[in-house]
């Protein structure tokens, strides 16, 4: 039976789709030249390539570039090009000064001041000043700007108070000193305030072109933006172009010209544009091609931990899942994740039980007791469970499992399908989605029962993982209602003992893995192909790679005794 499944999975991920066969040759990727810098740490002119243009896949179609209002990760690898928060990432991931040159914290670690860089300018060079973070902050605490992630700042004086409705925006704990000067009180002591920093929520908007333009102010032309780059042009599904912003405040040391992001729902034409040279790097790679890309593509495969977790989520608000704990449980328990890492997703992703990844200094999930049974042990409990739950072989589930188009996203789908009918004798329904009409209906919840999630960490702190599930939270698509959850978050955010804290995070974890929420596949890897002669472009677990710390280079000569051989590689 066992491996029959395997047998099944495989055919799954590979069968019917003719370009994932392994390409018959690899591309010959130039090497770049040695890399010299003058006394400012800049790369000497003569080994800088002519034309810097970056070309990069961004997975889906951006919904809106209101740093507010957008969701998903390919919105904010644009917005991190564009904006510019008080703080920002080195190209290592760590946090460094951003719009604020440097800043003060009160001994209680209540109060926060910031001093604005009195170069920082909006692309149209009008100055950045305090009172536009001051009008930024309260906009996307107001409930009637509806951003989904404004509850990221919670921690702030007054926000709760806020979000619920019972304060104006105006009361919000931030105040500009002057020009070049915002404060921020804080409820209480927040360890990660400043990683949060770094999340598009958080950026400054231009006041003016909100204004006057309302929704469009987001397009080019209109787009007003303090980042290094700015927004030159913007062609729904096909391309996104960024140029220099000559008005940044270190635009002496951005040195790529233009940026172009390119929404790819399918991994195989991006795969094939990067071997075209059509791209710098890429979202991601095909699965099915992990082996091929590693013996013939190494130099320019990168596969790196990301703090994140890909999990499913179920409808808590209706049926077949509202009040029906052990259901959950049963399909949880029958999915075997030693599989769709090993055999589907097959590049390194670590299968787990848990929300929060593990890596975190200051933390540490709880142990999951399903985690060390054998998956037969598994298997049985999620029958028994089922049975419980009313399902039988005469009264089988059917139920929708829905995600967003991706051809990875699609072979664990039809994955867990196969184990769930295996297993159990679910009858699954697959639907796909285009991103923008998925994140709506997961929002909605009106047609959800199972649905792809997945969360990247904003800050390096299990909260904003545990906080997504907060009954109020504008990312909680699973309808997750639990005050004695709420009150939890609340103490967390409160405490100040770092070993009660993380004691605190652990137990609220715990509480929506027994409530069976989610249903955890694998913590997240990067994977994808970044050309060599793109410098600058540093691994992080963050996964935050800026453009203006990146340039290109010449390639180096290649001799005639060194050339390649026409069709190298071919044989593997």
């Amino acid at each position: 039976m066992r491996f029959w499944l395997v047998a099944v999975v495989l055919l799954l991920a590979a069968c019917g789709q003719g370009e994932d066969r392994a390409p018959e040759a690899a591309p010959v990727l130039a090497e770049p030249v040695e890399v010299a810098f003058n006394e400012a740490g800049r790369p000497v002119d003569e080994v800088l390539a002519d034309s810097q243009v970056v070309h990069r896949g961004n997975g889906e179609e951006p919904q809106t570039l209101d740093p507010h209002l957008a969701e998903g990760v390919p919105s904010a690898n644009i917005l991190r090009d564009l904006f510019e928060g008080l703080t920002t990432n080195a190209p290592d991931g760590h946090i460094v000064p951003g719009a604020a040159r440097h800043w003060d914290i009160s001994r209680d670690g209540l109060t926060y001041t910031f001093y604005l860089d009195p170069e920082a300018r909006w692309s149209n060079g009008e100055p950045v000043t305090a009172e536009d973070f001051v009008w930024s902050w309260r906009r996307a605490v107001a409930p009637a700007t509806g951003t989904s992630y404004g509850r990221m700042l919670s921690p702030i004086v007054n926000a709760e108070a806020i979000f619920a409705g019972d304060l104006p925006p105006e009361d919000l704990g931030v105040t500009a000193l002057n020009d070049t000067t915002f404060q921020v009180e804080l409820q209480d002591p927040t360890p990660y305030f400043l990683g949060l920093l770094t999340h598009h929520t958080s950026y400054p908007v231009y006041r003016p072109a909100v204004e006057e333009h309302g929704d469009s102010h987001v397009r080019p032309g209109n787009l007003v933006s303090n980042g290094a780059y700015m927004l030159a042009d913007w062609r729904v599904r096909s391309r996104i172009e960024l140029v220099r912003n000559p008005h940044f405040r270190d635009a002496g040391s951005v040195i790529v010209e233009r940026v172009v992001f390119y929404p790819f729902e399918d991994e195989n034409t991006e795969f094939n544009r990067f071997r075209a040279g059509d791209l710098h790097w890429t979202y991601q790679v095909p699965s099915s091609q992990f082996q091929w890309l590693e013996d013939n593509m190494g130099d320019a495969l990168v596969v790196t931990p990301w703090f994140g977790t890909y999990f499913f989520s179920f409808n808590l608000t209706r049926p077949p899942f509202e009040g029906n704990l052990a259901l959950r449980q049963a399909l949880n328990l029958a999915i075997d994740r030693d599989i769709l890492t090993e055999r589907v997703s097959r590049f390194g992703e670590i299968p787990t039980f848990h929300l929060v990844p593990p890596g975190l200094p200051e933390y540490e999930s709880l142990d999951v007791a399903w985690a060390d049974m054998t998956q037969e042990e598994r298997e049985a409990e999620a029958r028994r469970l089922y049975q419980q739950a009313g399902y039988s072989a005469e009264r089988p589930l059917e139920v929708e499992l829905r995600y967003n188009t991706s051809e990875n996203h699609r072979k664990i789908a039809v994955a867990m399908a196969a184990m769930w009918k295996q297993v159990l004798g679910v009858r699954t329904r697959l639907i796909n989605e285009e991103f923008r009409v998925f994140l709506q209906n997961r929002a909605q919840r009106r047609v959800t029962e199972v649905f792809r999630s997945g969360w990247i960490g904003d800050y390096q702190d299990a909260f904003t993982f545990l906080e997504l599930f907060h009954s109020e939270h504008g990312r909680n698509d699973a309808g997750y209602d639990n005050e004695r959850f709420d009150r939890l978050l609340e103490r967390i955010a409160s405490e100040r003992i770092p070993a009660s804290r993380r004691n605190l995070m652990a137990e609220a974890e715990r509480m929506i893995l027994a409530d069976q929420v989610i249903l955890p596949v694998y913590h997240y890897v990067t994977k994808r192909l970044v050309d060599p002669l793109l410098q600058g472009w540093e691994e992080n677990v963050m996964d935050h790679h800026l453009t203006r710390h990146m340039y290109l280079v010449r390639p180096r000569e290649v001799g005639v005794e060194e050339a390649a051989e026409p069709g190298e590689g071919e044989e593997s």
